[in-house]
């Protein structure tokens, strides 16, 4: 595993362009687009402001940058450099901004929700949507780009609207059977629209394209509902990640749930592998000591390092008292991804917060649990394959792959605190971002990744 030198970044804002081609990156107001390969920088961009969002087009072309104090939009063309974009939403203000699949309009929400402004860069035209819905995820568009789903709440009532893409014409509209609609997300393929309600009812509606209601589910009533929901790549099924603790998983066929995944604190099975990461100090051998010349300062302390031990069940993970009398308490199912090949769900339930959960979906069983010193940040699978990277806030990388895990210290000086991270669409590198820094991380195949490993032995 190789890693490339650390260069400046603002507001953790990084991101590969589409084809894998291009890494963009922000310091402060100035926009940076690297080659892949060389890292060298083929175009530097100045914006009006502070940038807050960037945003590649689907076909890499063109990317936009948002500053949202200025009510601004800035897009810039790859191919011809000096071409640019200005757009000012003026008075309205603007709070989100973000392409059309087709990479030639820009869909702008004004401050308060009161509209989305449809611009197309092809023909200067202008079109607005009214009565967007203020939520975590309101817009949602098919994997081919060519409808789009967006809630609304209009009189009190939520609704859903599906748009063409190809000439914004509205094809469906129809209310929803939810108190306060949260998120809204289209299926892998296409052909079903979830739909869930807030924390405060436990419910979840599937839509058609045409916007038959085909099933409604419920776990629970009375209880803080559902926090976190996710799709496998193969569109077979549905996890639901709920505030009692618990992933459910619903199927495509019935759309009944065909199991639940509980995160127990203590774990007594011991046909799963518990990974624990213990922190070791070097061993310093005696011939090894140098002491330096008299007046020289004294040098860095080697830094500890980390590896992962298979502990021996019943295995006690450590657990969080959640704050019960205050918004969004620290419980439940807080994040969720399925591999790309649908085989493993991992999960991260939010008072147990420094385990990963590794699940097996053609089992439907707990395949392993990573435990880490520190909760974990965020985790992101490799598009290509099964593996797992995990990222804690400390200067360590964290892999998991069937065959086993791995924990990597990221080099540099001083403690580079990974914050977040993204994989390249090859599954050869990703990047690593922290507060103020991005590095590349280039890995090796898998097969040298699973020999790396082998040092815990693998497991089935």
């Amino acid at each position: 595993m190789n890693f490339s030198e650390v260069f400046k970044l603002s507001s953790l804002l990084c991101k590969f362009s589409p084809d894998g081609k291009y890494l963009a990156s922000c310091v402060q107001y100035r926009l940076v687009v690297r080659d892949v390969n060389t890292l060298q920088i083929l175009q530097l961009y100045t914006c009006l402001d502070q940038i807050q969002h960037i945003e590649w087009s689907a076909d890499s072309l063109f990317i936009l940058c948002a500053m949202y104090k200025r009510g601004l939009v800035q897009v810039w063309s790859l191919e011809q450099p000096e071409w640019h974009c200005k757009i000012d939403e003026g008075s309205a203000g603007l709070v989100a901004s973000c392409w059309s699949p087709d990479g030639r309009h820009i869909l702008n929400t004004t401050e308060f929700h009161l509209r989305i402004t449809v611009w197309s860069l092809c023909t200067k035209s202008v079109s607005y949507i009214k009565y967007p819905k203020a939520c975590l995820q309101g817009i949602t568009f098919t994997r081919d780009g060519r409808y789009m789903a967006l809630a609304e709440r209009r009189d009190c009532k939520d609704y859903v609207s599906i748009f063409v893409c190809s000439d914004w014409q509205l094809l469906r509209h129809f209310d929803t059977d939810t108190q306060d609609l949260t998120g809204i997300e289209w299926a892998p393929n296409g052909c079903v629209l979830a739909v869930w309600d807030s924390c405060l009812e436990y419910k979840i509606l599937l839509y058609s394209l045409d916007g038959r209601l085909l099933s409604a589910y419920s776990a629970y009533e009375w209880s803080l509902g559902i926090k976190s929901v996710a799709w496998s790549p193969s569109s077979q099924f549905l996890a639901v990640g709920s505030y009692d603790g618990k992933v459910r998983i619903l199927n495509h066929v019935t759309w009944k749930m065909i199991t639940e995944f509980g995160h127990p604190a203590t774990i007594n099975n011991p046909k799963i592998v518990v990974y624990k990461e213990a922190e070791k100090s070097p061993q310093l051998g005696l011939g090894c000591l140098s002491f330096p010349p008299p007046g020289a300062g004294a040098g860095p302390l080697p830094s500890s390092e980390s590896k992962y031990e298979i502990a021996s069940v019943p295995v006690s993970l450590q657990t969080l008292k959640p704050v019960t009398d205050r918004a969004n308490p620290k419980i439940g199912i807080g994040m969720l991804a399925f591999s790309p090949d649908s085989y493993f769900l991992a999960t991260r339930n939010d008072n147990i917060p420094n385990a990963v959960w590794v699940w097996d979906i053609q089992k439907l069983r707990l395949f392993a649990v990573l435990e880490q010193l520190s909760p974990v940040r965020t985790f992101q699978w490799d598009p290509q394959q099964p593996r797992l990277a995990i990222c804690t806030g400390g200067s360590r990388l964290y892999l998991w792959s069937p065959a086993g895990c791995m924990s990597v210290q990221v080099p540099g000086e001083g403690d580079f605190a990974v914050l977040s991270l993204c994989w390249h669409l090859s599954g050869d590198s990703m990047a690593l971002l922290s507060k103020d820094h991005v590095c590349l991380c280039f890995l090796e195949t898998e097969a040298s990744v699973s020999t790396a490993c082998r040092q815990l032995g693998g497991h089935t």
